[in-house]
């Protein structure tokens, strides 16, 4: 019964947003393609099941079999799926068998409809994205047992799913590294592949580069010869006030002034207006995201152009694995963001997963307390499918 209220529930809410729906077939551009064949084009992130849960802690109902179908029905070809190591292992280093059943089930409803999924290892107890923010540890660039864990970590992960065929499930080696320096990175990543290459071969592995996985770091990052099984990941939230526009759990919080897309994100008008200069995080975080500087569509090529530039330089596919942008801005603002971003990456071959499905940047806005979906925003979804 429960399933057939979500299935109705589904139905009424594509109704009531757009007036119909039905699976949209969408002729995708010819990617470079990998030895393998894993094949993506249009996908979105399930944030918030088996990585940074918090609240979001409904396991069985937040994210089903019938999450899957309605995706599909929608038009995306694949799912990334992040994975927390403290969800994935207990601190003994115990794989949580139910964890892991939540992963396989996901997988096997993907490719039960020819949908590719992505693993991607997300936070690691020693390692957390956000922890400039206070969200967690970054003791792995110091501590040697730590990167040693990190390989035990992807061996017990290749050991659950290595069944897997290739061209269904790619591995995502660890999210959005914050090493010190760049060859740190280089050094530890280059060990994981060749650790998880000793297990799975011809496994399709997603490669990002230091700081975030940002694009003007790609220069830095250091890609294995002659391996044609991987694909370069990249992330982009430029401009970055607009897209975290008063986010909780950023500096971006600080600024209550309006923003700008296109145009300036802040105008030195309203930076001298509405931003406290003896705020350090925010003063840097602006200067960081180059927040005073125009942006339109050409920024957003020119923000992506050094990523583009080294999938170029190894013949390899490039991805963008993460971008969106809150709700918390004007609807067309966020509707033209969306639509330039996409521009340029259809513009350069670029396939891409949007962040997120259910979460705060979400294509549903989910009711956590009751634990259904209130809206699905079928306009965005077309535009991010096409």
């Amino acid at each position: 019964m429960k399933h057939i209220f979500f299935l109705l529930s589904i139905l009424i809410i594509i109704a009531t947003s757009c007036g119909q729906s039905s699976k949209k077939e969408v002729q995708f551009p010819q990617y470079i393609q990998n030895p393998s064949g894993f094949e993506l084009h249009r996908g979105v992130n399930i944030s918030h099941w088996l990585s940074q849960t918090g609240s979001w802690v409904h396991r069985t109902s937040f994210f089903t079999e019938h999450d899957v179908e309605f995706l599909h029905s929608m038009g995306y070809d694949h799912i990334r799926l992040p994975l927390d190591e403290e969800v994935l292992f207990d601190e003994q280093g115990n794989c949580v068998d139910n964890a892991f059943t939540s992963v396989t089930n996901a997988i096997d409803w993907c490719i039960k409809r020819d949908m590719r999924v992505i693993v991607d290892l997300h936070i690691l107890r020693s390692h957390h994205f956000n922890s400039r923010n206070n969200e967690g540890a970054m003791t792995l660039w110091t501590d040697t047992l730590a990167q040693n864990h990190v390989l035990n970590v992807w061996d017990s992960i290749s050991n659950r799913l290595h069944t897997y065929s290739n061209a269904m499930v790619a591995y995502e080696c660890m999210n959005e590294p914050v090493a010190p320096e760049h060859e740190m990175w280089n050094k530890l990543v280059e060990r994981m592949i060749a650790k998880i290459r000793s297990l799975e071969p011809d496994r399709v592995i997603m490669l990002g580069s230091n700081r975030w996985q940002k694009p003007h770091t790609f220069p830095y990052l250091r890609v294995p010869k002659n391996d044609k099984n991987i694909i370069l990941t990249v992330h982009t939230y430029h401009p970055y006030f607009v897209t975290h526009y008063q986010a909780f759990w950023s500096a971006a919080k600080f600024y209550k002034g309006p923003v700008q897309y296109p145009g300036y994100p802040i105008t030195p008008e309203d930076y001298k207006t509405y931003v406290d200069t003896t705020n350090a995080p925010l003063v840097s975080r602006i200067h960081e995201e180059k927040s005073l500087e125009y942006f339109d569509k050409q920024k957003l090529q020119e923000i992506l152009q050094p990523a583009i530039d080294k999938a170029k330089e190894y013949g390899l596919q490039l991805y963008c694995s993460e971008f969106g942008c809150l709700p918390n801005i004007p609807r067309d603002m966020r509707l033209r963001y969306f639509q330039d971003i996409t521009d340029v990456f259809r513009q350069n071959n670029i396939s891409y997963s949007s962040w997120d499905y259910k979460g705060h940047f979400g294509i549903v806005t989910y009711d956590n307390e009751n634990r259904k979906p209130t809206y699905i925003d079928t306009t965005l979804i077309k535009l991010l499918v096409k």
